[in-house]
Order: structure tokens, then C-alpha cells, then sequence
């Protein structure tokens, strides 16, 4: 079969390296100059950030990529995927603070307990809840093709229940920093946890059991990995090449609508948006996508605070540090992520939780959600949680035109670095080897 895949995000790049490892001719199209969407590099005098992710959970997703395609991952670092003691420190209005480990619900019940006597029983308690809901996302929503005309009994109950993250959350705890710290994940990619299924959550669960990792360089270096993945397997790549639409002849796609004319294909693997094909927009309409933060990229000289991987201000606006960027000698490289009622520079909201980088900053890459959407096609936060039904409102990975199949952040499973690539698996799955 020739399939085109159109997008050359994380999605796209895994898209196509799995098809073309089956057997399939494979043409990757990108609109932007340069491939990798939200997982490349931003680069600005001498400093260099993650776009987007700057770590990821569940690592067997990646490392499944890579075998799947070719050369384990490790034997293409010339190293192992590097754990984060701390996953994430919170920072609440009291000054009060907790620093988050994953792989370990012991050290997760010392960390909270730290917080307020008896708070590690509770946390662990609520996370414990999650793992009948793992078993079950991963059995027949992550792991394999579904049909959301044809659900399971079980995976049916649970994307049926009418429980909210919110409700759930003020439930569990009566802390309120505990709520926030369960709910901040889906609060950072632009949800209103009134609008959030209870069994997003799981994600908490995730962190506990299978910690959080990054890639020695940063997550960047996974564009070019999978570049060089897809010229090893024969795949034409047209960066540069923005699709426009898809071209339909009997219910069955039949060629995608370039700049230049058409290309004709036996299957498409739409790794954006799909708002942005004419085409597939209708089957969309009742999704909305989730905005971006608002972005700043940070060049830093001189002293500045020891700070984990990702930092979390919960206060007004919400503000995330993340501090894994790369730098001169000399210089730190953060990034800075704001939501939220943002009335002044994210630089002067800093200031006031304790951290004053203002006289450090000597370069910054400032991007708003809008530029940010518009430079990647669409947003890696995904689809906006409505409701419960948003989930049945997804693409992916097959859709009602014959022929077409959705992956990324706005397919299923979903946003974040280990669904998106899980995305890709899918879409491998329901269109099988070549014949």
C-alpha cells in the first residue's frame, strides 16, 4: 500500500516508521521547513529548549517504538533513559511545598506525609483506585484498536460513568493541596476538572508506578532519531508540504491535496488536527481543541535556585518551571508556563512566589497559545474534555472514511509523550502488514 502520513510530529514520525518497517511505501508530508512539531527544539542565542514535553511516562511505549521499527532505543542513545527522582515539586499559597517521587508508592507516602501526618495514607489510597482503571485502558483502549460503536463491558462502564475528576478529588481528600496536585496534570493542558472523567486521573497512577524519564539531551533528540528511522526504511519525506485536504471517491479516500496537486494514495494516516482537512473537520465539530499555556522560554546566567525538573506555582495565574534545557557555560536554560488570568509578564509573577530571575534573563523566546497552535497544527494538550462524550468524539486510530486513520494528541488514547506514540501503534495495528 502507499500511505501518507501528514503531520511530522511524534505521531507522524511513529506513524510512518512502523508502517514503512511492515512493508508499506511510505510519504511523510510537514508543512513547517523542519520536522518534529511540539517534540523539537527551540534554539535562541546559544540556548536550547524542549517545544513541549520535556519528559515521559510509561517509558515501555518508546522503547516499544523503537524495537518495533528497528534498533532498541538505548543502542540509539549509546545510553539508558535517564529517571527523575523528583517528578514535579507543587508549591501551595501557604508556602507549604511537597516534592513528588514516581516508581515508589513507599517514598510517595513519606513525601506527603511531610506535608501533614497521615496525608501519605490518603494520597496513596486515591492512587490505589486507579489500577482496575489502568488494567482496563491498557487492555482495550491504549494497547489495542477500539470501536466506540463496539466497546467492551468494562471499558464501556467506564467511559459511561458520570463521575468528574472534580468530584472525585474533593471526594478523596480533605486537603485541598492534595487536589491540586492529583488534578494538576489535566489543569496544565487547559481542562476545567468539572469537564474531566474521574478516570483521567490515572495518569497519578502512572507516575507512581512507572516513574517519569528523560532522554539524555532532552526529548528532542527523539526527532532526530526517528529522522534517521525513516531514511533507514525507505520513507520519502516532504517537509515543507502543507496537506490541504484529503480527496474522497466513494466513501474511500483516494489522494491528498497538496500545494502543488494531488497525491494519490491507497491509505492516510492524519497525524494533526484533523480541523485543518476540510474533509475530515465535520466528524470533529463536537470537540474543541485544548489551548496551550502561554510560553517562555528562559536563557539564564548566573546564580539561580536548585529546582527539580518541573516546578508547579498553584496560585493565580498557574505557573510551571521546568528546568531542563540546554546552555552555555555558565548559563541555565528554563522554561516557564503560565495559565490562567495573566495580567502582567510571567517574569513578574515569578517574583512574587520567591523566584527573581528578572536580572539572569539575558535571551528569551516568548510564544503565545495561538502561535503556538498555529507553528504545530494544532495543540499537544489534544481535544478539550466536554464531558464524558469527548472521549467517543476522538478520531483514531481509524475513522468513518474508508481509508483514513488519525494519530496524535488529538486521537486516541490521547495528549502527552507515551499516548501520542502509543497513537502511532494503533494505527500500525488497524492497517496490518503489507500484502
Amino acid at each position: 500500500m502507499r500511505i501518507v502520513v501528514i503531520g511530522g510530529g511524534l505521531a507522524g514520525l511513529a506513524s510512518a516508521a512502523r508502517l514503512a518497517k511492515i512493508g508499506h511505501r511510505v510519504v511523510l508530508v510537514e508543512a513547517a521547513p523542519t520536522l518534529g512539531g511540539a517534540l523539537g527544539a527551540v534554539s535562541q542565542d546559544g540556548y536550547t529548549w524542549d517545544g513541549s514535553a520535556t519528559s515521559t511516562l510509561v517509558p515501555a511505549a518508546l522503547r516499544d517504538l523503537f524495537r518495533k521499527s528497528g534498533r532498541p532505543l538505548e543502542a540509539e542513545l549509546g545510553g539508558e533513559l535517564e529517571p527523575l527522582d523528583v517528578i514535579t515539586e507543587h508549591r501551595f499559597e501557604d508556602r507549604t511545598s511537597v516534592r513528588v517521587p514516581g516508581g515508589s508508592r513507599a517514598a510517595q507516602i513519606e513525601a506527603f506525609d511531610e506535608l501533614g501526618s497521615g496525608l501519605g495514607e490518603a494520597w496513596v489510597r486515591h492512587v490505589d483506585t486507579y489500577a482496575p482503571v489502568w488494567d482496563v485502558l491498557r487492555r482495550h483502549y491504549v494497547e489495542v484498536p477500539w470501536n466506540p460503536q463496539d466497546l467492551p463491558k468494562d471499558l464501556y462502564s467506564l467511559f459511561s460513568a458520570r463521575e468528574t475528576l472534580h468530584k472525585r478529588l474533593r471526594r478523596d481528600f480533605r486537603d485541598d493541596r492534595l487536589g491540586l496536585v492529583a488534578g494538576h496534570r489535566a489543569v496544565a493542558e487547559g481542562h476545567d476538572l468539572r469537564n474531566v472523567p474521574a478516570w483521567v486521573g490515572v495518569t497519578n497512577y502512572l507516575e507512581q508506578i512507572f516513574g517519569a524519564w528523560r532522554l539524555p539531551g532532552g526529548m528532542a533528540r527523539l526527532v532526530d532519531l526517528l529522522e534517521k528511522r525513516l531514511e533507514t526504511r525507505g520513507v520519502t519525506v516532504l517537509t515543507g508540504t502543507a496537506a490541504r485536504d484529503l480527496v474522497v471517491r466513494d466513501k474511500r479516500v483516494a489522494a491528498v491535496v497538496v500545494e502543488t496537486g494531488e497525491i494519490d494514495v491507497d491509505a492516510v494516516v492524519v497525524a494533526i488536527d484533523p480541523r485543518r482537512l476540510p474533509v475530515l473537520a465535520p466528524l470533529v465539530e463536537r470537540t474543541m481543541p485544548a489551548i496551550p499555556p502561554v510560553v517562555s522560554h528562559l536563557g539564564l546566567v548566573g546564580p539561580v535556585p536548585d529546582l527539580p525538573a518541573e516546578v508547579v506555582l498553584h496560585a493565580e495565574p498557574l505557573m510551571i518551571i521546568r528546568t531542563g534545557g540546554r546552555a552555555p557555560e555558565g548559563g541555565t536554560a528554563w522554561t516557564l508556563h503560565g495559565r490562567g488570568k495573566i495580567a502582567e509578564d510571567l517574569l513578574e509573577a515569578l517574583a512574587r512566589h520567591r523566584i527573581d530571575i528578572r536580572e539572569q534573563v539575558v535571551t528569551r523566546v516568548d510564544l503565545s497559545p495561538r502561535e503556538l497552535v498555529e507553528q504545530w497544527n494544532g495543540s499537544p494538550c489534544g481535544v478539550l474534555w466536554q464531558g464524558r462524550g469527548t472521549v467517543r468524539y476522538r478520531l483514531g486510530p481509524t475513522t468513518p472514511i474508508t481509508g483514513v486513520y488519525a494519530a496524535g494528541a488529538h486521537a486516541a488514547p490521547g495528549a502527552g509523550v507515551p499516548f501520542v506514540t502509543q497513537s502511532a501503534a494503533l494505527v500500525a495495528q488497524a492497517i496490518g502488514p503489507a500484502k
